[in-house]
């Protein structure tokens, strides 16, 4: 009883998380919604027993990608004027719900339907210890690569971001100076 009632609660941050992430305007509320969002989801494998899962989500998702998301929403600083005017959005996600729920409901129903039985999985299977030596001694290459294609991706886009920012600050100083000559 007391799990069920923990799933509940976890599964209503998730897509109460959810739903607020696409919902909201402002990035910077967006980003805090994915982060709940994320850290339900966590909360959702620690329930199920799944440590290695629990802890990746939490170091990965909540630990890297919002603190780095959150790092360039704030470095960025986005104004109202540049953000895409979207009159139609709820009408939108509406549309795409009622598109999407009768195939969720056909899914949901097949996988019910499905009788599946499942062997037990061997002692050991699936422990962090398992997990980091099959992570780190066979997947340590693509590993760092992702790593590394992530940070250049969060670089560009601040260098991207900064550039926009640098040339209206260039402009207004050349503006300032002609009409400090213009003045004299």
């Amino acid at each position: 009883m007391l799990e069920n009632s923990i799933f509940g609660m976890l599964a209503l941050f998730l897509v109460g998380g959810s739903v607020a992430m696409i919902s909201f305007k402002e990035t910077i509320y967006s980003a805090f919604s994915f982060l709940v969002a994320m850290l339900a989801l966590a909360g959702m494998f620690a329930l199920l027993g799944n440590s290695f899962l629990f802890l990746a989500q939490i170091m990965v998702s909540v630990g890297a990608v919002v603190v780095l998301t959150l790092m360039v929403i704030l470095t960025i600083n986005a104004q109202d004027e540049n953000h895409p005017q979207e009159p139609y959005k709820f009408r939108w996600i509406l549309f795409t719900t009622v598109l999407v729920t009768p195939i969720a409901v056909l899914i949901y129903k097949a996988l019910v339907t499905l009788h599946l039985h499942f062997e037990k999985t061997k002692e050991g299977y699936g422990s962090l210890k398992a997990m980091g030596e099959t992570l780190f001694a066979s997947w340590v290459l693509p590993f760092e690569a992702i790593s590394v294609l992530l940070l250049a991706a969060m670089v560009g886009a601040i260098a991207i971001g900064r550039k926009e920012s640098y040339f209206k600050k260039q402009e207004y100083f050349d503006n300032y100076d002609k009409k400090k000559e213009d003045a004299s």
